[in-house]
């Protein structure tokens, strides 16, 4: 390839030397003094810049099979012309030498790092020598050959080639997918059976086995069982501000009045039987006085549990970005842990004492002894209680939301299911032990 002016000059070049000395003499001396002119009547000569005042063309030296050399015009230089016309060359007239091993030959020895890779110099190589490195995970390059990686926002993440930033995608238990649409379905099943079960006890209100156990108290238990299936649906959807503080409160509180319910039925079915001893003072506490100051008390303590929590740190949406990889995950933070803790270790209280109360009085003589059955359910509910905690804390994101759904359903389901279905049973299909005559008989 080379390059000569726009025409073949047809005048002799003239030249003149200067009085500098021999030594001094260089071939831009001479050149700087070149001037000439074409064919065209153009002046050719160089200015103070050493620099041609006019273009040139780009000659592609071709060297025929027949040993001929001929020389193409491929393009031209006019530094005088406008931008991006000022150097022209038609790359598909150029005829490379089939000494080259590769057209067009490279001026370097690595070929460009393309967006998605950073260059990373070789040791002891020219600079033009570099290795292409793909960006490290949560970095893009978006140009070709750059030197290093860009981190992209904190709520962003590197698409599959590396080459530009997406949006992370939003993860929470939404209402829409499959796990959802399942806990909301069984969270209003089960709240729809808990209304029959009331409906029932409210038609046969007046018969024994409704009235034996403290009927109004059984209201209250079906009715906050009710709530507590329903309480579930806060934890499904996107957390928000309001969400995230009546997810635990409610749960917390509703739950106590629950277990204080089956707590204050314990204790009086064993005031009833110590009252039916000669002499007994247990029988001025007979009554709903005893069963109602125990379930009022029982909530205060946990509303004021729930207030000092919600007065230092309440829970508050929380956008997690590192515990999944290109994923946010959008949960509640449940602020103080040791309010948290506190509220479901005065449930666990609760459970546990009414656990052993019922536990010690199962084997009281009586034709219906409904501690028997709140012996089970609360079997039932402390061990879904103690597998719930370490599966909690071992697990993140909807997955964590939907294991304390699980534990709110089946223990609500527990209770519900061993207190209540029994008595529904006799109440349906055994009419016959549903009489004052059978429930006091001695066994």
């Amino acid at each position: 390839m080379a390059a000569k002016p726009w025409n073949k000059p047809e005048s002799k070049m003239t030249t003149s030397a200067s009085s500098e000395q021999p030594g001094n003499v260089t071939l831009h001396y001479y050149l700087k003094n070149v001037h000439f002119k074409n064919n065209l009547d153009e002046d050719i000569f160089f200015n103070e810049n050493r620099e041609l005042s006019t273009g040139y063309n780009i000659i592609n030296l071709v060297h025929l099979p027949n040993g001929v050399q001929h020389l193409e015009i491929v393009g031209s230089y006019n530094p005088y012309a406008s931008s991006g016309q000022d150097f022209i060359i038609n790359e598909k007239a150029i005829i490379w030498d089939s000494t080259f091993t590769q057209t067009p030959p490279q001026a370097k020895c690595s070929e460009s790092c393309l967006p998605g890779f950073r260059k990373s110099s070789r040791e002891r190589q020219p600079i033009c020598c570099f290795d292409c490195i793909p960006c490290p995970q949560g970095e893009i390059s978006n140009q070709s050959d750059m030197d290093n990686c860009m981190k992209c926002q904190e709520d962003h993440w590197p698409n599959y080639n590396r080459d530009t930033c997406i949006p992370k995608l939003i993860i929470f238990l939404s209402y829409e997918e499959d796990l959802g649409i399942a806990l909301t379905t069984s969270s209003i099943s089960f709240s729809l059976i808990n209304a029959i079960i009331l409906g029932i006890f409210i038609h046969y209100r007046d018969t024994p086995i409704v009235r034996a156990n403290n009927r109004d108290i059984s209201y209250i238990l079906l009715i906050s069982l009710m709530i507590c299936f329903l309480c579930s649906l806060i934890f499904i959807g996107r957390p928000e501000p309001v969400t995230c503080i009546l997810r635990q409160t409610t749960f917390g509180m509703i739950f106590s009045i629950s277990l204080s319910s089956i707590l204050a039925k314990t204790i009086t079915v064993v005031m009833a039987f110590h009252a039916t001893k000669p002499g007994s003072k247990l029988r001025k506490w007979m009554g709903s006085r005893i069963s109602y100051t125990i379930i009022l008390s029982c909530s205060l303590f946990q509303f004021t549990l729930c207030l000092i929590w919600l007065f230092t740190a309440p829970p508050f949406p929380y956008q997690n970005m590192q515990s999944e990889t290109g994923a946010m995950l959008i949960e509640c933070n449940e602020g103080s842990m040791i309010a948290f803790y506190c509220v479901l270790g005065f449930l666990g209280f609760l459970a546990g004492i009414s656990f052993i109360t019922a536990f010690l009085s199962r084997n009281l003589p009586d034709s219906f002894n409904e501690a028997k059955y709140i012996t089970f359910s609360m079997l039932v509910f402390c061990s879904v209680w103690m597998t719930f905690i370490p599966t909690y804390l071992s697990t993140r994101g909807k997955y964590m939301v939907a294991v304390e759904i699980f534990a709110i359903q089946a223990s609500s389901a527990g209770l519900l299911g061993c207190i209540f279905m029994p008595k529904c049973c006799i109440i349906l299909l055994r009419p016959d032990m549903n009489s004052r005559k059978y429930l006091t008989k001695n066994n």
